[in-house]
């Protein structure tokens, strides 16, 4: 492949990062609104939650997830990426409000709904509008990056979740110590943030609906600033469009009906292919993120052990690790072929799956390390394929569409283990045994090793278009007035 990045200018470079930085901080704030639930689930204990109906909420959410992209994609490509985020933010944020209301109205009201039912709904609302995010970003983003560009942004894009899961689970939990009933002596630093901003907790009561308000309030500044300074494509921040050398599902790149859509990915020789390696990374990465914390509080060495004291900051570290690393080597050392690095940080899983189902009854940090590895190369993957190969492969004009479907395949998956692992984890006394977890880093084995074969099989993929270019792109300049 001999075509190259376009040499932007900086004016250029400077519009374009206060596009997609507005837009990647209200992401990441997507996530701190979606992951709250599983802080939320270690406030409330299994009286009002238990683990199965943890997992069935979230199994729910995330179907719902998966299934709005076939509505949200098409929407996302018809309204553009700024219109889409501007309407998932606001929704996300109404519905976010809602469950904060809810267990307030529990708490001071009276109320006597069953929280685990009006979760599962409110939830589903709330997936439903985040669907937009992800979407929304890489459509945004098509127009303004070039091909051999785009693992630079994956690596933006990783980033940018793995913000957003620090924000979910270290700020999460930090809100969760500063709204208790009777505060703990050492809130730590965010924790004395939070509790300093919000004038919480010493209340009688345990304040848990701040887990839902804080986000939405976050969330809702973002919205400002992004009604302000995003754009969809270069030429509407006054400079001009430029080839980004992508290859297309359309053969004249145009738009296609959601219905052509779907039929090109399940029919094209690499997104399908990535649709069934995105379907197991939705297995892994929630399979880690979600119920190792939960495993250690039930087992008894979350607030003792570094890792998981730390939870948020060291998928930070490790998502942050992922997505460069992923980034730089697509770009830099496969020449734009996203699979490579799919192959070899699937690698990394299965090894870390095994290492994880043999060592949970014996010294922590083989764990803890097995966990953050697993992490580290889910995000890398997750960044490469979902937010980068997706467009690169179907066009910017089908990029919602394409987007929505493959990535809908990573919340199937999401679904999926929620419910198996929800429903195989052991409870009550039997859960405090790190023994009787052993059947859950198993179910996630095959899932590393399907990853592996697929991510090998399109290794050396790369779109039509820019296979077969001869020339360099030029440069993208300021328009003149």
């Amino acid at each position: 492949m001999t075509t190259h990045a376009p040499k932007h200018s900086q004016a250029y470079r400077l519009r374009r990062f206060l596009n997609w930085f507005p837009l990647g901080l209200a992401y990441a704030f997507f996530y701190m609104g979606r992951y709250n639930l599983t802080v939320a689930k270690s406030a409330l204990g299994d009286a009002l939650m238990t683990k199965a109906e943890f997992g069935n909420i979230f199994a729910v959410g995330a179907w719902v997830y998966a299934l709005s992209f076939l509505a949200t994609g098409p929407i996302t490509d018809r309204l553009g990426g700024r219109t889409a985020m501007l309407i998932g933010t606001a929704g996300t944020v109404f519905v976010n409000m809602l469950m904060g209301c809810v267990l307030y109205g529990i708490a001071y009201w009276g109320w006597t709904v069953p929280v685990a039912g009006t979760f599962m709904f409110l939830y589903a609302v709330n997936m439903h509008f985040q669907s937009y995010g992800a979407i929304s970003i890489v459509t945004v983003k098509a127009p303004w990056f070039h091909v051999r560009e785009r693992g630079t942004f994956s690596t933006i894009f990783g980033v940018m979740i793995t913000l957003g899961i620090f924000f979910a689970f270290d700020w999460g939990f930090a809100i969760l110590n500063a709204t208790r009933a009777t505060l703990p002596a050492d809130l730590g630093f965010w924790g004395g943030l939070f509790q300093a901003l919000m004038r919480s907790g010493n209340a009688g009561v345990d304040q848990n609906w701040w887990l839902f308000f804080m986000p939405a309030l976050l969330m809702a500044v973002c919205w400002v600033v992004m009604w302000r300074y995003l754009c969809d494509t270069p030429s509407e921040a006054g400079f001009e469009d430029f080839d980004t050398g992508e290859e297309s599902v359309s053969m004249d790149g145009r738009r296609l009906p959601v219905r052509q859509v779907f039929l090109k990915i399940i029919t094209h020789p690499v997104l399908l292919v990535v649709c069934g390696i995105e379907f197991c990374s939705g297995i892994l990465r929630n399979g880690v993120m979600h119920w190792y914390p939960l495993f250690a509080a039930e087992v008894g060495f979350k607030k003792s052990f570094w890792i998981t004291q730390n939870w948020g900051l060291m998928l930070l570290i490790a998502g942050v690790g992922g997505a460069t690393l992923t980034g730089w080597a697509s770009d830099k050392l496969f020449e734009s072929r996203r699979a490579p690095m799919a192959a070899i940080l699937y690698g990394l899983m299965l090894s870390c799956s095994v290492m994880l189902a043999f060592t949970l009854d014996r010294a922590l940090w083989y764990g803890g390390a097995a966990v953050l590895l697993i992490s580290l190369a889910v995000i890398g993957v997750h960044g490469i394929l979902s937010g980068t190969s997706t467009t690169d492969f179907g066009g910017a004009k089908n990029a919602g569409a394409a987007v929505g479907i493959v990535d809908g395949m990573v919340y199937l998956g999401t679904g999926l283990q929620s419910v198996v692992i929800g429903h195989i984890a052991p409870v009550g006394d039997a859960a405090k045994d790190p023994a009787n977890w052993f059947w859950w880093p198993v179910f996630l084995i095959p899932f590393g090793l399907v990853g592996l074969v697929l991510s090998a099989r399109i290794w050396n993929a790369v779109p039509r278009k820019s296979r077969s270019a001869e020339k360099v792109v030029a440069a993208a300049e300021p328009a003149e007035a």
